[in-house]
Order: structure tokens, then sequence, then C-alpha cells
């Protein structure tokens, strides 16, 4: 194993690499995944693996709040995300007696950039392939052997064969999955496509987004119109280019916009004049700054004055409140009164960061009653 890591450290490493968490949280992800049918990671050595991880600094933990009781909560340190990726690598690449590694690294693969899972099953392909060519000949170089030496080796080739057949399988699905379509809102229903109805808390993880900055009133705004026309000139480009490097095909998401103001009472009141506004959109993780690049060199052949301003960011929100709200953009500040002076405060939860809007409707097709909102809103504990 890469840096001495065991399966078992691996695999908690990977549990990390999705969210930081405590050794209870820990434990419930390891059983409801049945982690322990391909590593041995037991209830009672989850502590002391962690402790391990620490002391080599590939974990580092807090108590929340700096408190001086509670659970400790553990993190990756960057030294601890490295080995992670290179033993997640290595672990899908290596032919071992035993399966479990290629196992974790499956666990592990969303961490891999796009193309190297399947990479590296080719190379474990080549590799079991070669494994059984030589136990073929040295089966040669022994005839004639005894019956029980015969079927040690026909034991091996078959299940390296086997092997060979869920390699080839695995190749498959993962050429299915890259060639489709890939739509945010089927894929993150929670985020980008909630029933109406009541408030709710969302884990919005951290995404990577084509942004532009401006301020003013959206309805007259030039900067705005113009903001709006390059995000999606500029999305589209994006797609085509993901589309011809990397053989993957997504659909544009919807536009979203963070709003903010020096007085937060001009969101209630529509004093649209004040606003300040990032528009967004989100693009796939396999997007990459310099695909973004190459996508914008094309879009500007367009030449609409705002696509210099368009950026590639990541934006993390994290824990939020939303609503899904169905009417008029203008209507929006009853819904918002509701949140911030009733749902908020009734959960021990306060605002911070930027007012969050996904727009689902396109407002030049729907009439302003059907109109579907997302109205998000970071939050803290009061």
């Amino acid at each position: 194993m890469a840096d001495g890591l065991t399966d078992a450290e691996l695999a908690l490493l990977g549990l990390l690499a999705e969210q930081s968490r405590h050794g209870y949280q820990l434990e419930a992800v390891i059983a409801e995944r049945g982690v322990r049918e391909w590593t041995s990671l037991a209830f009672s050595s989850i502590y002391y693996l962690l402790n391990k991880l620490e002391s080599r600094g590939l974990v580092a933990s807090e108590r929340p709040e700096a408190k001086a009781k509670g659970r400790r909560i553990y993190s990756l340190t960057s030294t601890g995300v490295a080995a992670c990726v290179a033993g997640t690598r290595d672990a899908l690449e290596r032919v071992d007696p035993l399966t479990a590694p290629v196992l974790v690294g499956m666990a592990n693969s969303p961490m891999l950039p796009p193309g190297q899972v399947a990479e590296a099953l080719r190379r474990r392909r080549e590799s079991v392939s070669m494994r059984i060519e030589s136990i073929r000949a040295a089966r040669l170089r022994q005839e004639p052997v005894e019956e029980f030496v015969a079927v040690i080796f026909e034991h091996g080739i078959a299940m390296l064969r086997a092997e060979l057949t869920w390699i080839e399988n695995t190749l498959a699905r993962l050429e299915e999955n890259r060639m489709r379509t890939y739509d945010i809102k089927k894929e993150r229903k929670d985020l980008y496509a909630p029933k109406p109805g009541d408030f709710a808390i969302v884990d919005v993880p951290d995404m990577g987004f084509l942004m532009i900055d401006g301020h003013g009133d959206p309805n007259t705004s030039v900067a705005y119109r113009e903001a709006v026309e390059a995000l999606y000139a500029a999305s589209y480009a994006v797609r085509s280019v993901a589309k011809t490097r990397l053989g993957r095909v997504h659909t544009v998401a919807p536009l979203e916009g963070l709003w903010s103001a020096e007085d937060l009472e001009v969101f209630r009141t529509r004093d649209k004049s004040a606003w300040d506004w990032t528009m967004m959109i989100a693009q796939p993780e396999w997007i990459t700054a310099d695909l973004v690049d190459d996508a914008l060199a094309t879009a500007r052949k367009k030449q609409l004055p705002a696509l210099n301003l368009v950026r590639f960011e990541r934006y993390t929100e994290g824990r939020s409140a939303q609503i899904l709200h169905v009417g008029s953009y203008d209507d929006e500040g009853r819904t918002l009164q509701r949140m911030h002076d009733e749902f908020l405060p009734a959960n021990g939860l306060a605002p911070r960061g930027r007012h969050h809007e996904v727009y689902l409707s396109d407002a030049r097709k729907i009439e302003p009653a059907r109109l579907k909102t997302i109205l998000r809103q970071p939050v803290t504990a009061g």
C-alpha cells in the first residue's frame, strides 16, 4: 500500500475525504455501506487508526467551536489528501491474491480526475492477463504435475479469468456513464429539484461555477442582461469543449444568483437598485480551469461585451436553509420574511453569507405566477 497505508486506513481517509466526521459518524457510514465486507475495519479500531493517522499528519481533529468537551471532528490535511489519492490509485492498479484493494479503490474513485479510474483498471487488466500467462508458463515448466497441483493452478487461472470479466464489465459501465448526459437537476434533486412546501436544511458541497459580478436592478440594468448572455454563451462553449475533449456530455445548469446589500431590508422592500449580485451557472466536477479557458477563447468570437468578465471559481456554501418559491420574483419578500423571522429562529439558526437564488424557470416563456425559484440562505447556529 502507498505510503505504508493499510486498507483500513485508506478506507478511513476516503470517508473523511467526503466530509469531516467524528468517530460515531464514521462507524455509521461504515456499517451502512458494508465496508467491513471488503476491509478489516473493526469498530474498536476506528479511534486507534484515527489517532495513528493524526500522528502521521494525515488527519487533523478539533472539538466543535473549540470546546473542552465534545466529540472530536476529524478532517483530512493536505498531506492526507495526497496520501489518499496516491493510495486510491495504487489500490485500483495493484493485483494481489485478495481483491479487497481494488474495492477500496472503487470506493474512493470519485477523488480521481475523469478517466483515471478507467486507465487504472486497464492497467490492472494487463497485469491480470500477464499473471494468467505466468501461471500457465509455470505449470508447463513443471509438467507432468500431480492432480492436486493441477487444480491449484486451475483455481488461480479461473479466479483471474473471473477478474478479467469483472474488469471488462466495469470498464463498459464506466464508458456508458461517461457518455450519459449529466444533468445536475437530476443528480442533485435535493439542491436543484426540491418539492414545494416547507423549508428544508441542506448541505451544499463545494462546487465550480462560471460567475459574473454586478450591481443594480436586474430588470433594467444593461450590465445584468449582458452578464446573463455571457454566462450562457460561456456555459454552452464549455459543454462543447467537454464533449469534444472528454467525451462527456452535460445539460447546462440553471441560472443562479448570489445577492447582497449593505441593508438587507432592501430585499424585503424590493429596492432592486441597491442590490449587488453575482450571477452564475454551475459546472460538472470534471470541468477544469484549463478547459474553461479554452471554451472562453472560443466563446469570445461572439464578441459579447461581458465575456471578458466571466470567471471560473469554486464556491462553498455549506449548511443552508432553502425553499421552493412558486410565483413572481416580486412576491419573494413574504417568503424571505418567513425564513428569516420564523424558520431560522425556531430552529436555532442565524443567516450568514449571501442570499442565493436558483432560477428553475425561463421568465421569458412562463407567466410570473408559475415561476419556480429556489430561495436559499446559508446558515450557522444561532
